[in-house]
């Protein structure tokens, strides 16, 4: 959603590097072009004016003057009042003393409210707590089955005891006495709070009406249910690609049912998104969650900090890691470091584990988005193709349990009957072998400390045995220097050419793309194996 915004900053805080010092006017025309950023990305223009005041002030300080590097203190600026906008702190659920804790959810009608009850119930039962979610939006033509069918998916049982609208050509107005009353919502959102201390449920999730607009009715329906149940949190759900008109909405229910947390919702969407990252500054009230997906995972914690991080393409790797700790099994790992340790063969059964558990952990192309300077690679990640895992492990599982585990022994009828199997090609089975061999020379290479580091990414060393080890290569000569001046400094010119390509080299990327990320966009195809670093491609089971 932020592409445009990280692009845009991404682009001015490059032309501050380099610079070993920033005067005034560097400082005004990148504040501007900031500005012009946020603006454009739909964020209030209250927002923009003080986030720019602050950062100019501490950008002309003694903070910024005696700093080594200015420009990378500039980016420190930015990031930090980015964080202040976005909420500060992470906020969290405050569960009540004695339970059940209640959760109110609000907000206008296509924000995502009843799939978001569903998401939060989820969560919480990921979190080891017991959730209800109770159907109180009785106006919505189905907005009750929908809850049953979300509930359903997410394992979360729903307290509905009326059917609510169910649609029809009378369903919205009645014979001309304005909106027609399907029951009380107040009774049922009552009688949900009941039923989960009768059968010790530990938290309520009451899903209410909403409307096109903003309008009295909503306003005063909303504040009577608030009144009646007293929740313990009020969550207004937004749509983040509303634009404007996301602080507007926001004020309104402040002001008629003053919610404690902002959830933002639709994050993945391609609109602009900047009015979202008003409503915590206007507001005061912090953004607690945000929907990412459609399925019942795509929900996660709002981290302000880590939100900046992505949107100044410095990554989220706290995400990433957390995300893999819930998808690895710890016992399988610590078997996984043993082989690799003891230079035991990385077998398609270890194979199979871990695709398994990256795939627990998401889609591919979200998680290598979130490593930091990625965001110049996003047409070719928008373009992998992540059917190919499918296709791999359609190819593993097509191999006997012998095999999996002696990859060596697969002539060329057993290539011919897995590729059957498996519905590909010959060659298509032969590639995945030729690259599995190659990924466990590299795992024993690494392994043994040799290569002096990881296959194309420079200075990540790989570390050295005692004596140089096995996989260490002989210390070379010396070239002697030419007695001939002119040579000499021929010779010397030419070795500070091959230095600077190779710091080039080892600062494009995080993954050692030649180029860095323009030599990325400029490549002939998308993850074109080419510019990939050698080996890299084994892991995105590429052709």
């Amino acid at each position: 959603m932020f592409n445009s915004l990280s692009d845009r900053l991404t682009a001015t805080f490059k032309g501050l590097r380099g610079k070993g010092r920033l005067s005034e006017h560097d400082v005004n025309v990148a504040l501007r072009d900031i500005r012009m950023a946020l603006l454009d990305a739909d964020v209030a223009l209250p927002v923009v004016k003080q986030f720019v005041s602050s950062v100019r002030e501490r950008a002309l300080g003694e903070e910024v003057s005696q700093a080594l590097n200015p420009a990378q203190q500039v980016v420190k600026i930015v990031n930090e009042e980015l964080v202040g906008i976005l909420g500060g702190e992470t906020r969290t659920l405050r569960f009540a003393k004695t339970p059940p804790t209640v959760i109110m959810l609000a907000g206008l009608q296509g924000s995502g409210k009843t799939t978001l009850a569903g998401k939060l119930g989820y969560w919480l039962k990921g979190q080891g707590h017991t959730p209800l979610l109770v159907a109180a939006d009785l106006q919505r033509p189905n907005a009750v089955t929908q809850l049953v069918v979300v509930g359903e998916r997410a394992g979360v049982p729903v307290y509905a005891p009326e059917q609510g609208n169910v649609g029809g050509h009378d369903a919205v107005l009645g014979s001309g006495e304005g909106t027609r009353s399907f029951g009380n919502p107040i009774s049922v959102a009552r009688a949900g709070i009941a039923e989960a201390r009768n059968r010790q449920y530990d938290v309520v999730i009451v899903d209410t009406a909403g409307r096109l607009a903003v309008d009295e009715a909503l306003m005063a329906e909303a504040a009577d249910i608030r009144a009646a149940i007293q929740p313990d949190e009020v969550l207004f759900v937004i749509d983040a690609m509303i634009g404007q008109a996301a602080v507007e909405t926001a004020l309104a229910f402040q002001e008629g049912v003053d919610f404690t947390g902002v959830v933002l919702s639709k994050l993945d969407g391609d609109a602009r998104g900047g009015a979202a990252l008003s409503v915590a500054s206007v507001t005061g009230r912090p953004v607690m969650y945000s929907s990412i997906g459609e399925g019942v995972k795509d929900f996660e914690v709002f981290h302000p900090d880590r939100m900046a991080g992505r949107i100044l393409d410095m990554g989220d790797v706290l995400t990433l890691i957390e995300q893999a700790e819930k998808a690895f099994d710890r016992s399988q790992a610590d078997e996984m470091a043993r082989k690799f340790l003891a230079e035991e063969d990385f077998t398609f059964d270890d194979f199979l584990q871990q695709m398994s558990a990256i795939k627990k952990m998401g889609s591919l192309k979200a998680m290598l988005k979130m490593m930091p300077g990625m965001q110049g690679m996003r047409d070719q990640l928008d373009s992998l193709d992540e059917r190919e895992f499918d296709r791999v492990e359609a190819m593993v599982r097509s191999m006997t349990p012998f095999e999996r585990t002696h990859p060596k022994q697969i002539d060329g009828s057993r290539r011919a009957r897995i590729a059957r199997g498996s519905g590909v090609t010959v060659s298509e089975v032969n590639q995945l072998l030729e690259r599995f061999r190659e990924a466990q020379k590299m795992m024993k290479s690494l392994a043994r400390g040799g290569g002096g580091g990881l296959p194309g990414m420079p200075g990540i060393p790989g570390g050295a045995r005692k004596g140089g080890g096995r996989g260490a290569p002989p210390p070379q000569r010396r070239k002697s220097k030419s007695g001939n001046p002119a040579r000499r400094a021929a010779e010397e010119r030419e070795a500070a050419e091959k230095s600077a390509a190779a710091r080039s080299a080892a600062a494009g990327s995080a993954f050692g793309i030649p180029g860095g990320a323009e030599g990325a966009r400029d490549s002939g195809s998308p993850l074109d194996p080419a510019n990939l670093p050698a080996g890299f491609e084994k892991f995105l089971g590429g052709r």
